[in-house]
């Protein structure tokens, strides 16, 4: 027996040696690579399921539409900004960028808390690596604990069961080696198959909480750390929550040794872990000791994750601006009647030709051009701008000043085959919410993107409702942004919208863009020309500049 324990000991102490090892081995790894990836996107793999959970647990109206979201590729606006190391800086992340702020007071706040946290560099590089100790995919389950009253789901024999079986099995293990008899080998052998059937019969119901309740310890350590080096904005609340949080500590240490092994599951401790949890009934003990302590302490999770985010998303927006080929911080003129961007540009595309624009609430802005010359690029990215300026207060301008706004886009319409409408019935409904919203936004100003307007029905009834769409949003009082090919409208709209226009050039029987935005009508005659350049017939060049040249007479072109 004295061998079988001292067999025991040294493994025991060999795999805390190993672990120590590759756990300081890990760290200096993290570490370098946290010094590489400043101020450069992640590269990563994203589940927005995962990451939209706290999103959805806190769906509110001030978030966008969904509709807008897809307009403008906020996931892929996202996975740009994404500097995050913890899955819950990432959903609060997220969560942020649909939620635009409004307030001014809520910017001031996080720029003192990025200023103060990236004030010193090595401990910034510190932070990142110990909110890299949430960067397992089960910390996208917390929101989950926190968002509802927790329900368990056994009854009350199950938990009883569940209670005693544990020391039991324990118990007639060590019997069999004190004394060995085949009493204790068969309730060993019961015991077994029926913690087994218990684990696996509710391992789908637990799943969820075997994936959060462990992080809970993980967040109150790494919360501690950040409070003990006074890296969050309100140290006495966030003490009182890590106080509380703590006394689950108990309760959760049972496989806090699981999370770490897991990290490579051949580890032989993960083997080692998982059986212990399988024969002993861990996960159900942990779920029945815990969850009335979870839902006790609701609040303080959610304070406490909150806050751990919040940190980790001052981070990212610093990245973000570091690596940067210009930005700003936006200025929000409350009651202004002006938008003025100067050398915007999209984050997305790379080598983006900067534009510079003012847009008046009493004067829309009517864009024209050719396919492909950068007028949807072009009010998208006035779009994203306006977006991240009111969420992480970052522009990619050399100047941005507006008034809080509400965005709403119509950019991507296709024909909705399901609910059986056209595509000009889809554009048309998405017009018409866009009019009520806006409507109802009011004081808040709103930022209206239509790309090509009405494109979807023929050229007499697009222009005149067209039209009549446009002046309604002007005496509305909203910045209106919309591209178009119908030179007719210019004329329509008179002084109430302003006329801009991308350009091409002509080259080697090819389109040239140069995607600066110019004041007025297309100018240029480079389509025919190109045609021309392909080999069209005569006669088709002849007639087509015929016709042109009586349309640029009619619009003084």
């Amino acid at each position: 027996m004295f061998y079988w324990l001292l067999g025991l000991l040294i493994v025991a102490i060999l795999l805390l040696i190993t672990g120590f090892v590759k756990s300081r081995h890990l760290k200096n790894k993290k570490l370098i690579e946290i010094k590489e990836q400043w101020g450069k996107p992640k590269d990563v793999y994203r589940n927005f399921k995962l990451i939209g959970a706290y999103l959805t647990a806190y769906e509110n109206g001030s978030d966008i539409k969904a509709n807008t979201a897809t307009d403008l590729d906020v996931d892929g606006v996202f996975g740009y900004i994404d500097r995050t190391n913890s899955k819950p800086g990432q959903q609060y992340l997220y969560k942020k960028l649909h939620s635009p702020e409004i307030s001014e007071n809520h910017f001031n706040i996080l720029e003192q808390q990025i200023a103060h946290i990236n004030s010193n560099q090595t401990l910034r590089e510190l932070t990142e690596l110990k909110l890299s100790e949430l960067g397992n995919s089960d910390a996208y389950y917390l929101p989950q604990l926190f968002s509802k009253t927790q329900e368990s789901f056994f009854s009350p024999l199950v938990k009883l069961y569940i209670r005693v079986a544990p020391p039991l099995t324990i118990l007639f293990i060590a019997s069999l080696f004190m004394v060995p008899n085949q009493f204790a080998l068969i309730a060993v052998f019961i015991l077994i198959i029926a913690n087994v059937i218990i684990h696996y019969s509710n391992k789908t119901k637990m799943l969820s909480y075997t994936h959060s309740l462990p992080q809970l310890l993980i967040l109150n350590n790494v919360g501690k750390w950040l409070a003990d080096n006074h890296l969050f904005e309100s140290d006495e609340q966030i003490s009182k929550s890590l106080i509380n949080l703590a006394r689950l500590k108990k309760s959760l240490s049972f496989i806090n040794l699981q999370n770490k092994a897991a990290v490579d599951p051949t580890d032989i401790a993960y083997l080692i872990t998982e059986w212990l949890k399988m024969f002993l009934l861990i996960e159900p003990l942990v779920f029945l000791f815990s969850i009335s302590r979870v839902n006790k302490y609701l609040d303080h999770i959610k304070l406490l994750y909150e806050a751990v985010a919040r940190v980790d998303m001052a981070i990212s927006i610093q990245s973000v601006r570091a690596g940067a080929v210009h930005y700003c911080k936006p200025k929000f003129l409350t009651g202004s009647e002006g938008i003025m961007v100067k050398d915007l540009y999209h984050p997305l595309i790379e080598n983006c030709v900067a534009n510079s624009i003012s847009i008046d609430s009493r004067q829309g802005v009517l864009i024209t051009g050719s396919n492909m010359s950068g007028k949807t690029t072009f009010i998208r990215a006035i779009a994203v701008n306006a977006l991240l300026s009111q969420t992480i207060n970052t522009s990619f301008a050399s100047a941005y000043s507006a008034p809080p706004l509400k965005i709403f886009t119509s950019i991507n319409m296709s024909d909705d085959m399901d609910g059986h409408k056209s595509y000009f019935q889809a554009e048309a409904l998405s017009v018409k919410n866009i009019i009520a919203e806006a409507t109802a936004s009011k004081p808040i100003s709103s930022l209206v993107i239509i790309d090509e307007i009405f494109r979807g029905t023929n050229t007499i009834e697009r222009i005149a409702a067209a039209k009549a769409v446009l002046s309604y949003f002007i005496e509305n009082k909203s910045f209106v942004l919309v591209s178009t090919h119908d030179l007719e409208l210019a004329e329509l709209l008179g002084e109430d919208y302003k006329v801009f226009s991308f350009e091409e050039l002509i080259g080697d029987n090819r389109l040239v863009f140069d995607y600066k935005i110019k004041e007025g009508l297309l100018k240029t005659r480079n389509g025919i020309a190109v045609l021309q350049g392909l080999g069209f017939p005569d006669s088709i060049i002849n007639e087509a500049n015929r016709i042109s040249i009586q349309l640029r007479d009619k619009y003084a072109l």
